[in-house]
């Protein structure tokens, strides 16, 4: 039996959002089999550009001057509710400066402005999680390593 997540109050928004990233952070125990590809969407804040990213898992994508490695990609099985969820590492790599780690943690595709990275010139969010068949080579924009 489920018991009710009941918040305390008076601690504002953050505990509350802390709150719903743990029960969807729970919830995920109930995802499928790991997929190979984490499909993810990029902005350029400052040519407007919006961008789809496939990362495979595993391997570095580079978004401007972002490199991006999901770790694992999952995603609930159909007769569920959706959600795609991806654990991520985001650095910013910048000529003669070392690599900044931005991001590591766990982003829901449910839930995009409480797990997505903000950066002043990138946003990055997760859409969804595909096997390596059911993609198509995207190269705009994005560089695979």
């Amino acid at each position: 039996m489920r018991r009710a997540l009941s918040l305390p109050t008076g601690r504002g928004p953050l505990v509350a959002a802390l709150a719903v990233a743990f029960a969807v952070a729970r919830s995920a125990a109930s995802f499928a089999e790991p997929y190979e590809v984490a499909v993810l969407q990029g902005l350029d804040k400052v040519t407007a550009r919006v961008t789809e990213i496939e990362a495979p898992v595993g391997r570095t994508v580079r978004f401007g001057t972002l490199e991006i490695i999901a770790r694992t990609c999952d995603k609930r099985p159909p007769e569920e509710p959706p959600e795609s969820a991806a654990f991520l590492d985001i650095w910013e790599v910048r000529q003669g400066a070392p690599a900044l780690s931005l991001f590591r943690g766990w982003m829901f595709a449910s839930i995009p402005a409480l797990s997505a990275l903000e950066h002043p010139v990138y946003d990055v969010w997760v859409l969804d999680c595909v096997s390596a068949s059911k993609t198509a080579p995207n190269t705009e924009g994005v560089s695979s390593e």
